[in-house]
């Protein structure tokens, strides 16, 4: 008989076919549907709901789904690890004037920490999630993220910072496929998803701005301060650094003969500095806390590199400081390098690492 699967169930279809596919290869599944406490199908008309009225309310939907894949559902409430983990590291990050990335922190500490962990505690040897993203084995027994194979759709970069050990204990059912069969397979088969819209952004934000949701959280702080040019002379106010990031257009209010953009967040002074589009274009970078999923490199090497998610992954050449720290030299200097953002390292459509970009980029 093969072995116990655990798949991590959104309610969503992707995760749904994800569960069918291993069912459909014999495999013995069980579902995790683990609550966030940020929910929006679960957010009261008045007052807060305790632990409990939470759990039933997500059991009561969640069986819907335990039905027609004919699975049984554990639900599992991970707020206080999700809050601690995830949403407190997404304040914190904004609060000393970087951009965060929580599906990058979410799913090696979360999905594939406690999550798993829980997996593992049920009896199953694997966590299969809906990602679009594959992993596979080489003849040495060594482990290989690579992109999906629907470029349009792949995930691999949120996947970068899972280690080996995590890798080998993951599994991807739907790397193989592109979106649109497995939604139409998901439609033949009649599923009804529980979370009829998928995810585009930050899935604990319910409000129509994170500067709301921020100022919102605990001991979160943020001042007015100066709006500066890239010579330092004061041209305007700004209501909050927490409002801004790299690149940005939007919301800067200062009239001039050409657009400006968000050049630098300058925390210490609480500056927000800007300048035009050209302005924004950089060669180098430096990356923090690297995750290597293969050997770390012992010398330069020549890589692609993706600094966001919706950022084409370009020639680049990485120079390890140590064995956590690399400067990136960019062929073609690159626009809107964001300090917080994840910088994911690729040999063709292999994840080679990811880790973070610093606040020093050069």
């Amino acid at each position: 008989m093969k072995p116990l699967i655990a798949v991590a169930l959104s309610g969503g279809v992707d995760s749904m076919m994800a569960a069918i596919f291993l069912k459909e290869q014999g495999h013995k599944i069980i579902g995790i549907h683990f609550i966030t406490g940020y929910e929006t199908d679960f957010k009261p008309s008045t007052g807060e709901l305790t632990h409990e009225s939470i759990e039933d309310q997500a059991r009561r939907r969640i069986v819907l789904i335990g039905d027609q894949l004919n699975i049984p559902i554990e639900v599992f409430n991970c707020r206080k690890e999700f809050q601690e983990k995830v949403v407190d590291y997404f304040t914190h990050t904004y609060q000393i004037g970087q951009t965060p990335n929580p599906c990058l922190v979410c799913n090696p500490l979360i999905k594939f920490g406690t999550v798993l962990n829980l997996a593992q505690q049920l009896g199953a040897d694997q966590l299969a999630t809906g990602h679009y993203a594959r992993i596979v084995k080489d003849p040495n027994g060594n482990i290989h993220l690579l992109r999906g194979v629907d470029l349009q759709k792949d995930q691999s970069y949120f996947l970068a910072r899972l280690t080996p050990g995590q890798l080998n204990r993951a599994l991807l059912p739907l790397g193989a496929k592109h979106k649109t069969d497995v939604k139409a397979l998901a439609h033949q088969k009649g599923l009804v998803p529980i979370v009829a819209k998928e995810s585009q952004d930050v899935c604990f934000i319910r409000t129509d701005h994170y500067g709301k949701f921020l100022a919102m959280q605990k001991g979160f702080r943020s001042e007015p301060g100066d709006i500066v040019d890239l010579e330092g002379n004061v041209i305007g106010r700004h209501k909050g650094l927490h409002l801004f990031t790299i690149g940005q257009r939007r919301g800067i209010n200062c009239p001039a003969a050409e657009a400006y953009y968000v050049a630098q967040i300058d925390h210490q002074r609480n500056r927000l500095v800007v300048g035009l589009k050209q302005d924004l274009k950089k060669p180098t970078c430096r990356v923090r806390d690297i995750n290597w999923i293969q050997p770390v490199p012992d010398r330069p090497m020549r890589v692609l590199t993706r600094i966001r998610y919706r950022h084409q992954a370009v020639p680049s050449i990485i120079e390890p400081i140590n064995s956590q720290s690399a400067i990136v030299r960019f062929d073609k200097p690159q626009s809107a390098i964001t300090p917080g953002q994840g910088a994911v390292f690729f040999k063709d459509e292999e994840v080679l690492g990811g880790g973070w970009i610093d606040a020093d980029l050069k």
